[in-house]
């Protein structure tokens, strides 16, 4: 790793990526330290005492803070995942938005611009609930003017958020939206390493617990690795043809199906789910209401069915995200068309029907790896009593954002020596 972002600091152009990235970053961690105007922060504080250990607090965890503190990021991109989840389902619904797809950049382009007016009218609706609902009573003294001027300031703090994330992607390094929940789950580790040495001081928590949680998240990150590299190699021949007097094909290759195709979008789109029922029940009900409480973790019956919904919802975007990446009738289209195929298995619609086949059994095993991985560390920490202000998902999408951002500086860094070579 440390030798790929030598190499990689070494490029002029890939050292501005990285410098505009880290300086992105930075206004995102002075956003998420300035509160919006008329709070009153001992009443927030309060306020927010009562819902700890609660999804608010997951919530908080995937803002950086700023949730806890109504800061200006206090939404997050949460509500950007969430329209992207819509806009990627109405997708598949929808022929138009399908055709779409196909149409190159231009498609791409035109769905960006419905995800952001869906991610205007989700930020809207969130921000209500939080001023109205989940710190209604926090803020039960401020004016209606000053209502108004709250929510303008958490919808332009997301959609600032938003447009800083699609920034980070097209001019810096690694994928913007994932970055940032990457720095914001980063954030509260000292937090909770805080919160260790406050337990062993008063001998609520011993060194072993601390010892055995510390070997689980590494084992966690040794398992994601392997899980994200690992990957099944279809072998592929092409035919010998002659064109002229030369002679073409008779190579052989492979296609790699990566164990975790997805990467670490699933258990983002699942939290980002998650959350819709929370925020919900929070604009209708206050932070107490029934809806939200067998999901919030209040005891081992709400921690375990917080749990399977997530695992369960883990596996669906698996497979989704599969779908979408991976469309194995274009794939046996092209191989058919450039003269290749998979040995014992007929071109066309059976090389389909075989990429279909062993892409599900693929999928199922990274899927069902991921939803294991995620609940681990929340079960540990029941068992040994450890407050972890990061989950199993945040271990999970640490790691893998750290994998893809190395993949995309590996890859810029070989395309620039390649481009020196030919010169």
């Amino acid at each position: 790793m440390f030798r790929t972002l030598k190499d990689a600091w070494k490029i002029e152009e890939i050292r501005r990526k990285i410098i505009f990235t880290f300086f992105m970053l930075l206004v995102y961690r002075l956003g998420n330290n300035i509160p919006i105007p008329f709070i009153d922060a001992d009443a927030l504080r309060s306020a927010y005492e009562g819902m700890e250990g609660t999804l608010v607090d997951y919530l908080n965890m995937l803002t950086g803070g700023g949730l806890s503190s109504l800061s200006l990021f206090a939404l997050g991109v949460q509500p950007y995942i969430t329209a992207s989840i819509v806009m990627q389902l109405m997708t598949v619904a929808i022929p138009r938005l399908e055709e779409l797809t196909k149409e190159g950049e231009q498609g791409r382009k035109q769905i960006q611009k419905y995800t952001r007016y869906v991610t205007i009218f989700l930020a809207i609706f969130q921000a209500i609930a939080i001023t109205n609902g989940l710190f209604g009573s926090a803020l039960s003294q401020a004016t209606g003017f000053e209502k108004v001027v709250m929510n303008i300031c958490l919808i332009a703090g997301s959609m600032f958020l938003t447009w800083m994330g699609e920034t980070i992607t097209d001019k810096g390094v690694g994928n913007g939206v994932s970055v940032i929940i990457f720095l914001g789950i980063v954030a509260n580790v000292p937090h909770t390493l805080s919160t260790w040495k406050t337990g062993l001081h008063y001998d609520t928590v011993s060194v072993l617990s601390i010892i055995i949680m510390v070997v689980i998240v590494l084992l966690i990150v040794l398992a994601v690795v392997i899980l994200t590299q690992g990957e099944r190699r279809i072998p592929i021949q092409y035919a010998k043809r002659v064109v002229g007097r030369k002679m073409y094909g008779g190579k052989s290759t492979h296609i790699p199906v990566k164990v975790n195709m997805s990467g670490v979008m699933p258990i983002i789109f699942a939290s980002a789910v998650l959350a819709i029922p929370s925020t919900i029940a929070l604009f209708v009900g206050g932070s107490k209401s029934n809806l939200v409480q067998g999901l919030l973790g209040d005891g081992a019956l709400g921690t375990a069915i917080y749990l399977i919904i997530q695992s369960l919802l883990i596996i669906v975007f698996a497979y989704f995200y599969n779908q979408i990446q991976f469309n194995t009738v274009e794939y046996a289209k092209n191989l058919q068309q450039y003269g290749g195929f998979i040995p014992g298995i007929r071109p066309g619609r059976p090389t389909s029907e075989y990429l279909q086949r062993v892409s599900s059994r693929i999928t199922f095993i990274g899927a069902i790896g991921l939803a294991i991985l995620t609940a681990v560390p929340t079960i540990a920490s029941s068992i040994l009593g450890l407050k972890l202000s990061f989950g199993g998902s945040s271990v999970i999408i640490v790691v893998g954002v750290i994998l893809e951002t190395l993949k995309q500086i590996e890859a810029m860094t070989t395309m620039k020596h390649y481009k020196g070579f030919l010169k």
